[in-house]
């Protein structure tokens, strides 16, 4: 019997093992299309790109973990899938059977279709190559210009600002994490980063990259040039579904799968960026873009794989480091039609941001706040009814308040 992985992503790195903690006992090969073994890619933009961490301190399990277990780690890239013959196609010709098929081929950065994005200087960032040839380029860069402020754009940006390096980031939205945040947290972060001497400039439209051989700047729309020697672009990413398409598996902005982590085929299953599931919670198919969620759905996607009963039900969380601030996320703001603070994000560096939908706790943004988030995960997933007055008083104990919601409950 074989298990065959394809994507030395997180979902990759945990199905592997998982598949071992649930009893398989057969050959595991775990394919992917970068040379080392699987790393942890948040710390990119974070710690890796200022020089803090090395490639050894990203990787998610050391090769002697691999070893012991008896997973077979391989590079290669696969070109297609045969679902009748169970088997896969490399890039090289190479025929590769398979019992269970596991596909862990997370995302791309989405490209920005634009003149100049071909320019020596211009860069995404998604994986490792990406950031060496980001700090090499930066080593010599007075100034850079990140275009898209999300997420990745403002971490790339404190990271960089810790190294001096002069930065502006252009955003088209007219805030900072616009789809992803009430405006309270887009101003709190437009306010830090300011402070941290980041120069944002939102509600700009970009009409060209300008350089000759290399990059020397972007070109607004208006005619203004904002001089660069580096240009990073995150505007997002993209599922790479292309060979579940190809063999004929059900696609939706991701490999859909179901509560057991099994796609349209009951001998493939998939896991991270690249799966898309109903989520009961929020009633509503969801891709999710978060090291946690890939987790779960590989130990579910493992468990799957060797015939027992597990689902997918964690309430989706992530993180943001930016700066000493940690941003930690539970559950999901689509639809809020209400925010409650507690704290003041227009002071200091520490708040908690909670989304209500119809007076349920949908979701919350906790900014150095540690309790708040644990507060929300809890709440939020047992649909704990919550007093927003109370919520929002920092002399209220969260733990109490959540024991008394949960005695009213009953």
């Amino acid at each position: 019997m074989r298990a065959l992985i394809i994507g030395a992503s997180h979902a990759g790195a945990q199905l592997c093992a998982s598949l071992r903690q649930e009893g398989w006992d057969g050959e595991i090969l775990l394919l992917g299309d970068e040379p080392g073994l699987p790393y942890h890619r948040p710390p990119l933009s974070k710690t890796y790109l200022s020089g803090k961490s090395t490639m050894d301190d990203l990787l998610i399990r050391p090769a002697e973990f691999y070893a012991k277990h008896d997973i077979t780690f391989r590079v290669g890239r696969v070109a297609s899938i045969d679902r009748h013959a169970h088997s896969v196609t490399l890039t090289d010709g190479e025929h590769i059977s398979y019992d269970k098929l596991a596909l862990c081929v997370g995302a791309r950065p989405r490209q920005l279709p634009i003149s100049g994005a071909e320019l020596a200087g211009v860069h995404y960032l998604r994986d490792a190559a990406d950031i060496e040839a980001i700090r090499s380029s930066v080593s010599a860069a007075s100034r850079v210009a990140i275009i898209g402020a999300g997420y990745i754009g403002l971490e790339t940006a404190a990271s960089l600002r810790k190294l001096d390096v002069h930065v502006t980031v252009l955003e088209s939205a007219e805030r900072v994490l616009q789809r992803v945040t009430a405006p309270e947290v887009s101003a709190f972060y437009s306010r830090v980063h300011r402070e941290e001497g980041v120069e944002l400039r939102t509600g700009v439209a970009i009409s060209a990259i300008e350089g000759d051989d290399h990059v020397r700047g972007v070109r607004l729309a208006d005619g203004e040039l904002i001089e660069a020697d580096v240009v990073i672009i995150g505007i997002g990413v993209v599922p790479n579904t292309e060979l579940a398409e190809a063999a004929g598996l059900a696609v939706d902005d991701g490999v859909i799968i179901d509560h057991h982590a099994v796609t349209s085929d009951p001998d493939i299953v998939a896991a991270g960026d690249c799966a898309s599931h109903f989520m009961t919670r929020y009633d509503r198919q969801l891709r999710l873009e978060s090291v946690p969620s890939a987790g779960e759905q590989a130990k579910v996607a493992a468990a799957t794989m060797c015939g027992k009963d597990k689902t997918v039900t964690a309430l989706p969380w992530f993180w943001s480091d930016q700066y000493e601030l940690k941003l930690q996320i539970a559950g999901l703001n689509a639809g809020y039609d209400d925010v409650v603070l507690r704290g003041d994000p227009e002071a200091g560096r520490s708040f908690a941001c909670f989304y209500f939908k119809d007076d349920d706790l949908i979701a919350a943004d906790c900014v150095n706040r540690p309790q708040e988030f644990m507060f929300s995960r809890r709440a939020i997933g047992e649909r704990v009814p919550v007093d927003k007055a109370q919520l929002a008083s920092p002399d209220t104990a969260l733990n109490e308040l959540l024991k008394a919601a949960l005695a009213n409950r009953v």
